[in-house]
């Protein structure tokens, strides 16, 4: 195999993390959203915990776009 192809392939490989970041957000929304309308009352007392959760999946998306970039573009 070619050191090109390995890299193409290490770095689309290491991109896919991004598909988990979209997923991860997804679900910590929809959970979020279900607890509110179980529950109205705790819903505003939640809202931090929201939004720090779907700050870490985001920056576990964007690393593993930095990283699949690097990868790529690095030296030979």
């Amino acid at each position: 195999m070619e050191v090109a192809a390995a890299k193409a392939i290490g770095a689309g490989l290491a991109m896919t993390g991004m598909i988990g970041a979209g997923i991860g957000v997804g679900n910590i929304f929809g959970s979020f959203l279900t607890g509110a309308l179980r529950n109205p009352s705790a819903a505003a007392s939640q809202v931090g915990n929201l939004f720090v959760g779907a700050a870490l999946a985001e920056a576990l998306g964007i690393l593993s776009f930095v990283i699949g970039f690097l990868l790529y573009s690095g030296a030979n």
